[in-house]
C-alpha cells in the first residue's frame, strides 16, 4: 500500500473477516435470548434506539404537515411500484443518455459478477465501498474476495463491521450494538492503533486508515437512496462525506441499487429528503446530499466511467403479489427498528439477515422464501409502533397477519402434543367469559383482590405458575388499576340523564 504517511495504519489483506454467509432465520429465537441476557449488548441497543426515535419525534414536530409529506410519499411510491416498468426505462434511457452504464441484474449471483466484471476489466485490485444494504443483501464482498479483490467499506459504521467480521445490525446504524470500548478492542486488534475510547479520536483513526485507500483504490462502489426517472439522476445522502470520496476520486464508479428506489420527478425529492433524515436520524437533513448525472466531463471531478447496476433479486416477485408489493415502498429510514419493542430486545443479528427489525420481517421470507424465513413474521407484538412511525406509511402490521397466515399453509410447523387441546379450551374459555359481562365484571374483581400477593409498587415481576410464569421470565406486567374502568366510568357519569 506504499509508504505514504497512512502506513502504519495499513489493514493486511487477510484481516478482513468476512462473516458467515447465508440466512439464518429459523433461530431469531436463540439469537434473541442470548442479546437478553447480555445486558452490556441490551443496553446498547435499548439506548441507541431510544435516542433514535427520541430525535425523529422532536424533528418532526418542527415540520408543519409532516403527515401530510407522509401522505403525499406514498402517493408517489404507490404510483412508482404501480407503474414500475415504465419509470425503469424511463431512469435507463435518460442515464444512459449521460453517458452512464446501466446493468440489469436479475439474481443476486448475476450482480456480483457484474460488479466483478467491472473491476476486472477497471484493473482494480482494491474496491472502496460506501454504504450499501444491496451490497450486503448479495454478499458482494464476499465475492470481490472470491476473485482476489478486497472490498474496503468505507462508511464508518460498515468498516467496524467488516473488522468484526459480522452484518449491520441496523439498516442506517450498522454497528449500532457496539459501545465504544468494542470499537477501541477492533481498531486495537486489526489495525494496531492506540486504545482509546475517545469519538474523536476513534473516528480519526479510522479516517487515517481508509483516506489512503480513496486515492488507491481503481473503483469506488455505492448504493442510493433515490434514482430520478425524469432527469436520470442517482441521488445519495450521508452523515461522513466518505461516499463522496467513493463515487468522485476512483477513476470508475458503480452504483448498486434495488429496481424499487426510483421516483418518477425531480420535484418528488424535495418530499423525501424532508422524510428521511428525520425519520432515520432526527435531523432536519443529512449532511450531505449528493446528486450525481454521470462521469466527468472536461474541466470537472469525478469517475471517467460510471455503471448503475440495477438489482432484482425478488423485487420483481414482491411485485406480483398485490398483497405484500406495499414493502416495495420501504425507503430503508430504518425508523421501524427504533420504535419496535421486540427489536429493541432482541437486536440485528437475531433476524439472521441483513434487513432487520419489523421491515426486515417482512423483505426477508418475500426475498429468500418462507422455507428460510417462516419465524420472522412471528417475532411482532403488532402493536402497530411501526405502522404509526413509517414515512411512507406501509401498514407492516397486516403485512406481517398475511405472511403469518402463509406460514401456516405453506410451511405449517408440528404442535407439541397436547398443544391444540389446550389452546381450543383456553380459547373457549375466554369466548364464554368476554360474553358475560357480570362473569368478566367478578372475575376482574377476583384478580384485583388477588394480585396483592404477587405485585409490588405497582408490578407484577414474577408469576409463580405456569404458563403465565413464562411471561414475566423476561418482562415485567403493570398490576391491576384500583379501580375498573368500568366503575370510574360509572361515577364520571352518575349525574348525566
Amino acid at each position: 500500500m506504499g509508504q505514504g504517511p497512512y502506513a502504519a495504519y495499513r489493514i493486511p489483506f487477510t484481516d478482513f473477516n468476512m462473516h458467515d454467509t447465508g440466512v439464518h432465520s429459523s433461530e431469531i429465537h436463540e439469537q434473541g435470548n442470548k442479546v437478553m441476557a447480555d445486558a452490556h449488548l441490551a443496553e446498547a441497543y435499548r439506548s441507541s434506539t431510544l435516542r433514535l426515535f427520541t430525535h425523529r419525534l422532536q424533528a418532526i414536530s418542527e415540520v408543519p404537515g409532516f403527515e401530510r409529506l407522509r401522505d403525499r410519499a406514498r402517493a408517489i411510491k404507490c404510483e412508482v411500484i404501480e407503474h414500475l416498468d415504465y419509470y425503469l426505462e424511463q431512469f435507463a434511457d435518460n442515464v444512459e443518455r449521460r453517458g452512464v452504464k446501466v446493468h440489469w441484474a436479475t439474481t443476486a449471483e448475476e450482480a456480483c459478477a457484474v460488479v466483478r466484471q467491472i473491476a476486472e476489466q477497471a484493473g482494480a485490485r482494491e474496491v472502496v465501498k460506501a454504504k450499501s444494504m444491496v451490497g450486503e443483501e448479495i454478499e458482494l464482498n464476499q465475492a470481490l474476495e472470491a476473485a482476489g479483490i478486497r472490498p474496503v467499506e468505507s462508511d464508518l459504521g460498515e468498516f467496524i463491521i467488516q473488522l468484526a467480521g459480522e452484518r449491520p445490525a441496523h439498516i442506517v446504524a450498522p454497528a449500532i450494538h457496539m459501545t465504544r470500548r468494542d470499537v477501541s478492542e477492533l481498531f486495537v486488534k486489526h489495525i494496531h492503533s492506540e486504545r482509546t475510547e475517545v469519538p474523536e479520536r476513534l473516528t480519526a483513526i479510522a479516517r487515517r486508515t481508509l483516506r489512503e485507500m480513496f486515492a488507491k483504490a481503481g473503483m469506488g462502489l455505492s448504493g442510493a437512496n433515490f434514482l430520478v426517472a425524469e432527469t436520470g439522476t442517482v441521488v445519495l445522502v450521508e452523515n461522513e462525506g466518505n461516499i463522496r470520496f467513493s463515487t468522485t476520486a476512483p477513476r470508475v464508479h458503480v452504483t448498486l441499487v434495488g429496481i424499487e428506489k426510483l421516483i418518477p420527478r425531480f420535484a418528488d425529492l424535495g418530499v423525501f429528503l424532508r422524510l428521511l433524515g428525520r425519520s432515520g436520524t432526527g435531523q432536519k437533513l443529512t449532511s450531505y446530499t449528493s446528486l450525481l448525472t454521470g462521469p466527468r466531463h472536461a474541466g470537472e471531478d469525478g469517475p471517467e466511467e460510471m455503471h448503475v447496476v440495477l438489482v432484482d433479486n425478488g423485487r420483481i416477485k414482491t411485485l406480483a403479489d398485490p398483497k405484500m408489493r406495499e414493502v416495495l415502498y420501504c425507503i430503508r429510514c430504518g425508523a421501524c427498528l427504533n420504535t419496535c419493542p421486540v427489536y429493541r430486545k432482541i437486536g440485528g443479528h437475531a433476524y439472521g439477515w441483513v434487513y432487520s427489525g419489523p421491515i426486515g420481517a417482512l423483505i426477508t421470507p418475500q426475498f429468500v422464501g418462507l422455507q428460510q424465513a417462516r419465524e420472522l413474521p412471528f417475532a411482532s407484538s403488532l402493536c402497530g409502533a411501526c405502522r404509526e412511525v413509517c414515512p411512507v406509511r406501509i401498514n407492516i402490521p397486516d403485512l406481517l397477519l398475511h405472511l403469518r397466515s402463509e406460514a401456516q399453509e405453506e410451511v405449517p410447523l408440528p404442535r407439541p402434543k397436547g398443544s391444540p387441546v389446550r389452546e381450543r379450551t383456553s380459547m373457549r374459555l375466554w369466548a364464554w367469559v368476554m360474553n358475560r359481562p357480570r362473569v368478566y365484571a367478578l372475575g376482574s374483581r377476583l384478580a384485583r383482590w388477588g394480585q396483592w400477593i404477587i405485585a409490588r409498587k405497582g408490578w407484577i415481576r414474577r408469576i409463580p405458575f405456569y404458563p403465565a410464569s413464562r411471561w414475566t421470565d423476561r418482562r415485567d406486567l403493570p398490576a391491576l388499576a384500583p379501580q375498573a374502568f368500568r366503575t370510574l366510568w360509572k361515577e364520571l357519569h352518575d349525574g348525566d340523564e
